[in-house]
């Protein structure tokens, strides 16, 4: 069940918001098991036979958990319950992700003939294991970074809440457990955060369908074409598409997660800070998916050392974390070329070293720098292979000796000039900066008509959500082209 679908708007959430705030606010554990219950629905609606998987990772974390909990004090037998938690989750993900990707290429380099099974892969698998490892893990800790106690759950429901809460399920993001201990007995629903949830999740939404599934059939277009046939022009065209509708695919995700959390009392933590301004490869990827990068950061850069056993160290703890980070998109050479492609500027800028007191043309070409490696970076993860991968960035750089400009260039950008124009705007902080603007001519003290201005600037918010909000809706009335990118992994 998306939540891009009128099902999810019309069906599933209203209901599912009328029963929880039915129940007593004092009655926090049956609100928790309600919520639970109605992820499990909702995980099934999609994955009727694969939500077994999901309580059984639930179930066996949770007893991991208290294990862990019962011999902290014991390092020997809590560090090996640890590894057999570690061997149980990777081991269930390698399983249904990338079993058939490493049967297959056995084949071809033994030239032998095992049978590859076609094994379906259960959706957000990626996203509840790690979040599994996550509760796990910081059970093990005893101690967040603020010195905070980390204590196993009692509650199998509460644990099971953690795992497959609905917002976050399918696509992230990947809430940590210390982000949200105290929150599943103690969060304070309130009017103010449900408001801020539902703008929130109508900014998410609109981002998906209105921009990420429009520029989708740009981009779609782009790389079904063969490399004969390309011209320069639209190859460029695909790949910036790409680039847009990506970002607005994921980010659009993580706004609605972070909405329906907030409608439910829950916080969870930012996912996205407009990577696109960024003045660096290594700003970018902390400003894209922050959850999962710091989940590699504390759980597996860190524990290797991080940065502080020297360059050489470091740049060894950036291959494993970047082979891994590719890997964990998908069971494909292109994914693990893609974190291979950004490892190697990262690892560059490691060395080199990034100065910010630069000129403001130096960072100017510093920002160009870091789009076009961006851009060629998602050329590679969107490409069924790495052939498919270099011709098409050959196509882009004018090798293939194809034609500079078509008329498909021509097609695509007068029917959909005005979706990548606020693609480009939006992937900005433009709207941030309207807001501090009006915010400082509100503030200003004696003014004649302060009163009249805050109700124009009210008026002018409500209405502009709830525009946003009908347009988008038409587009999933109407059945508009609704792709998920993320499903994938």
């Amino acid at each position: 069940m998306l939540f891009s679908s009128a099902i999810f708007i019309f069906g599933f959430l209203p209901i599912c918001l009328s029963i929880y705030y039915l129940i007593p606010n004092k009655n926090r554990n049956l609100r928790n098991l309600f919520l639970f219950l109605a992820s499990l629905g909702f995980y099934a609606w999609g994955e009727p036979v694969f939500v077994l998987i999901m309580i059984m990772s639930i179930i066996a974390n949770y007893i991991f958990g208290l294990l862990i909990d019962k011999y902290i004090v014991n390092k020997k037998i809590s560090k090996n319950i640890l590894i057999i938690m570690l061997i149980f989750n990777l081991g269930s993900l390698f399983l249904f992700k990338y079993t058939e990707f490493f049967i297959v290429n056995i084949n071809r380099i033994f030239s032998i003939d095992l049978h590859v099974p076609n094994i379906s892969l259960p959706i957000g698998i990626s996203f509840f294991t790690f979040q599994a490892i996550s509760y796990v893990i910081d059970v093990y800790r005893r101690k967040d970074i603020d010195g905070d106690i980390i204590r196993a759950q009692r509650s199998l429901i509460n644990v099971g809440l953690y795992i497959s809460l609905f917002p976050q399920l399918i696509a992230g993001p990947i809430v940590r457990y210390k982000t949200v201990a105290q929150q599943i007995n103690d969060r304070k629903e309130n009017f103010d955060d449900f408001s801020e949830g539902v703008r929130r999740f109508i900014v998410g939404l609109s981002k998906k369908v209105l921009l990420s599934n429009n520029l989708a059939l740009i981009a779609d277009k782009s790389f079904s074409i063969t490399p004969d046939n390309l011209s320069l022009s639209f190859a460029w065209l695909g790949a910036i598409a790409y680039s847009l509708q990506i970002f607005f695919d994921f980010s659009g995700y993580s706004d609605m997660a972070i909405g329906l959390g907030k409608m439910f009392g829950f916080h969870f933590l930012e996912n996205f800070n407009y990577p696109y301004i960024s003045k660096s490869v290594s700003e970018f990827w902390k400003r894209w998916h922050i959850s999962l990068g710091s989940w590699f950061k504390d759980y597996v850069y860190f524990p290797l050392g991080g940065n502080r056993k020297g360059k050489s160290r470091t740049i060894i703890n950036l291959l494993i974390v970047w082979f891994l980070t590719g890997f964990w998109h998908g069971a494909n050479w292109t994914y693990i070329a893609w974190g291979m492609y950004f490892f190697v500027f990262i690892s560059i800028e490691k060395i080199v070293g990034n100065k910010t007191n630069s000129s403001s043309k130096l960072n100017l070409l510093k920002h160009i720098y870091t789009i076009i490696v961006t851009i060629f970076g998602f050329v590679l993860f969107r490409s069924d292979s790495l052939a498919n991968a270099i011709e098409y960035m050959q196509s882009m750089l004018g090798i293939n000796r194809n034609i500079i400009f078509d008329d498909l260039t021509t097609l695509y950008l007068n029917e959909n000039v005005y979706f990548l124009i606020a693609g480009i705007l939006f992937s900005t902080p433009i709207i941030d900066l309207i807001k501090r603007i009006y915010s400082k001519l509100l503030s200003k003290k004696n003014t004649k008509f302060a009163l009249t201005k805050q109700y124009i600037y009210d008026s002018i918010y409500t209405v502009t959500y709830v525009g946003i909000f009908i347009i988008t809706m038409s587009y999933i009335v109407k059945g508009a082209y609704n792709p998920f990118i993320y499903f994938n992994f």
